[in-house]
C-alpha cells in the first residue's frame, strides 16, 4: 500500500471539495435563478469536462498553466517555480476538471426550491443572504451535499488529468491513482489490488452515508 499517495489523493480531493463548495454555491444559485441568452452556452461550458477526455483536457490545461504561458510566467515569477508538476498545479486542474461534478447537482438542488417559498422569504423582508442560509439552502442542501461527495469521490479517481498536469513526483504528485498504475507496470498486481480495493471502500463508504445522511435530515423535514 502506497500511504504517501493515499494521502496526497485524500488531500487533493479535500481541498478540491472546500474551493468548490462555495463556487458550487453561488453558480449553481445563479444559474438556477437567472435567464439570460447565453445561458445554454455557460452550462454547455460547465458541462464540457463530462464529455473532454481527461488526457484532451489535461494537454489544454498544461499548454494554458505551462512556464510559457502568461499564467505559468505570472506564477514562475511570483513564486519561484512552476505551477505544473506540482500539488498546486494539481489543484487547479482538479477544481476545473471538476466544476461540472460540483455546480450541476447543485443547480438542481436549487431549482428544486419553490418560487413562492423565496417570494414569502423576500416578503417577510429577509436579505438574498439571509433567504439563501435560512431558507434555500435547507432545501437546496440535498443538491450541494451531492456535489461535494461527487466531486470527492471523483477526485479521488481522477488519472489522466493529473498525469498530464503532474506526472508521477512521489509525495508531490504521485496520488493513488498513478500508484495503482505504476504497480500495474510492473506486474505487482497484488499492490494495485489492495489500492484498487481501498478505493473502492472509500468511495462505497462516502456515498452510503451521504445516502444515509439524506435519509434520516428528509424524515426530520418531512
Amino acid at each position: 500500500m502506497d500511504w504517501t499517495a493515499l494521502f496526497l489523493s485524500l488531500r487533493l480531493a479535500g481541498w478540491t471539495v472546500a474551493i468548490l463548495l462555495p463556487v458550487s454555491i453561488v453558480t449553481g444559485r445563479w444559474l438556477a435563478y437567472r435567464q439570460f441568452r447565453a445561458k445554454g452556452l455557460v452550462e454547455a461550458v460547465v458541462m464540457l469536462p463530462l464529455v473532454l477526455p481527461p488526457t484532451v483536457f489535461g494537454f489544454y490545461l498544461l499548454m494554458a498553466f505551462g512556464r510559457n504561458s502568461p499564467i505559468g510566467a505570472f506564477w514562475q515569477a511570483s513564486f519561484g517555480h512552476q505551477l505544473v508538476f506540482t500539488f498546486e498545479g494539481l489543484l487547479v486542474a482538479s477544481v476545473i476538471f471538476n466544476l461540472s461534478f460540483a455546480i450541476q447537482p447543485a443547480q438542481r438542488g436549487f431549482e428544486a426550491v419553490p418560487v413562492d417559498v423565496r417570494e414569502a422569504a423576500a416578503c417577510c423582508g429577509m436579505s438574498p443572504m439571509r433567504s439563501l442560509l435560512r431558507v434555500e439552502l435547507p432545501l437546496a442542501w440535498p443538491g450541494v451535499l451531492t456535489a461535494m461527495v461527487l466531486t470527492f469521490a471523483h477526485t479521488l479517481g481522477e488519472f489522466g488529468i493529473i498525469l498530464m498536469m503532474g506526472g508521477s513526483i512521489p509525495g508531490e504528485t504521485k496520488t493513488i491513482a498513478i500508484a495503482i498504475y505504476d504497480r500495474v507496470q510492473g506486474f505487482d498486481m497484488a499492490g494495485a489490488g489492495i489500492m484498487s480495493a481501498t478505493l473502492v471502500a472509500i468511495s462505497l463508504f462516502t456515498i452510503a452515508a451521504t445516502y444515509m445522511l439524506s435519509a434520516r435530515v428528509g424524515r426530520r423535514l418531512s
